[in-house]
């Protein structure tokens, strides 16, 4: 990793390859570190691979204020990355929370942008409402996104003891729970979000100790606070976007999630969608025994289904 100066601020970034650029961008809780799979297949095959830590996670630019996580700010910085790089054009990749803001980028800069892979959350046109108003008058008031919105009380309960936060995530919405367990979005009367996860009785295949340990050492020294601001902007990203409404995504797309992760149970109408609003998608694949963080769990398919992808784009055969 090496720190890149930017016009948003400093960040973090691993850098390595020459040849046409695909900016990873990771998800919550995770780090640039979630992309280890990625860099020697991509980079070997001709790119050049780049992903931050983004804005609020270890050793990147983190500022104090709710408001500075909006997805404009995000998409921002992804520019500025690319900006501070000298790359003229990127392919953008993001997996969860990364996710949106490669589909907001590709949306938005175009002229950037040149095609975008989503993972784990597909691209959704912009809704009538505010979507955690939605959720509330949905009756469903103790989804741990509404449970995220009061600031200090579920960073307190994370960073008490950062091991068991980062063990019990990453195994609950993972492909490896036993079958009959899953992992659902509810947090119980008088709880905290921990109480949805599960404790396991060993680490799962794909998840060695040593990433573990990587994992755990950058949220002790970053916490969570910030990164937890990101769920606190999605109704304000709502209210901001309304000059996006309408607006079309033309590039060449790509979308991947894990049929095991549960996230599709409430997702799947929109990843149904997709070739509705996605004029030029070029695939919609579950990935079969995989959960949420497709690209760790999956890698040799996922990184598959990237390298055919990249290479049926112009200039982009590596």
């Amino acid at each position: 990793m090496k720190v890149v100066d930017t016009s948003s601020g400093a960040f973090s970034i691993r850098d390595e390859g020459q040849g046409p650029a695909v900016l990873l961008l990771h998800g919550w809780p995770e780090t640039a570190h979630s992309w280890r799979h990625q860099f020697a297949p991509l980079v070997a095959a001709g790119f050049r691979v780049v992903a931050p830590n983004q804005r609020g996670y270890d050793g990147s630019f983190a500022p104090d204020a709710i408001e500075a996580y909006s997805i404009f700010h995000l998409v921002g910085d992804a520019i500025a990355i690319l900006d501070a790089l000298k790359i003229e054009k990127a392919v953008a990749v993001g997996h969860d929370w990364g996710a949106p803001v490669a589909w907001t980028s590709a949306l938005m800069r175009p002229d950037r942008i040149a095609a975008v892979v989503g993972m784990s959350v597909p691209y959704a046109s912009r809704g009538p409402k505010p979507p955690l108003e939605a959720m509330r008058e949905a009756g469903a008031g103790n989804h741990y996104m509404l449970h995220f919105q009061e600031p200090g009380r579920t960073e307190a309960e994370l960073e008490r003891n950062v091991s068991r936060t980062m063990r019990r995530i990453l195994y609950s919405v993972s492909g490896s729970l036993p079958d009959g367990a899953t992992w659902r979005p509810f947090v119980p009367e008088g709880g905290g979000f921990l109480d949805t996860t599960f404790e396991p009785d060993a680490l799962p295949q794909w998840l060695s100790d040593e990433d573990l340990d990587i994992y755990i050492a950058a949220f002790e020294r970053s916490g969570f606070r910030r990164p937890l601001n990101w769920y606190r902007n999605i109704d304000r990203n709502w209210e901001l976007s309304a000059a996006l409404a309408g607006l079309r995504i033309r590039q060449p797309s790509l979308f991947v999630i894990g049929a095991r992760d549960p996230l599709l149970a409430t997702m799947g109408p929109a990843v149904e969608a997709l070739p509705r609003i996605l004029p030029d998608l070029r695939g919609r694949h579950v990935i079969e025994r995989a959960g949420h963080w497709v690209q760790q769990e999956a890698p040799e398919a996922v990184n598959r289904l990237l390298l055919e992808f990249l290479g049926g784009l112009p200039g982009h055969r590596g």
